[in-house]
């Protein structure tokens, strides 16, 4: 699904490999992070290679979902962003970054891929780079 990568960042293993299992049999390439300081880690070591963030809000100590999207826009304003959250969906409106998308848990894999897609189907019709 063209160049780049989807970085996720989910505290929970399980949950981790279930979600980078069905990024990448939709045909997305995958990092994974299982907390704020790999994800930022990775992202900082080479941004140009991440084109978008599915990010759990609550990733245990250091930065929230919230705060990651938030300093990754900073290099890439357009970075899409899906969050993936069981308790915190109604601060998305005032914590998310615009342009974004919130999934509350429980959720389904294809509600993540579609996300994803989605975002990076509206970007491109932005930006056809």
């Amino acid at each position: 699904m063209g160049g780049g990568a989807v970085l996720i960042v989910e505290d929970e293993t399980m949950i981790l490999l279930d979600l980078e299992s069905a990024l990448e049999e939709a045909g997305f390439e995958v990092v994974g992070a299982n907390n704020a300081a790999s994800a930022v880690a990775a992202y900082d070591a080479n941004p140009e290679k991440f084109k978008a963030l599915v990010t759990d809000i609550r990733l245990g100590p250091g930065e929230t979902g919230w705060e990651l999207a938030r300093r990754f826009r900073h290099t890439n304003n357009v970075l899409p962003v899906v969050y993936i959250s069981g308790d915190s969906a109604a601060h998305w409106a005032h914590e998310g970054v615009p342009n974004s998308i919130m999934i509350a848990k429980p959720y389904f894999m294809p509600q993540i891929v579609t996300a994803v897609s989605t975002l990076l189907n509206r970007l491109s019709t932005i930006d056809p780079s």
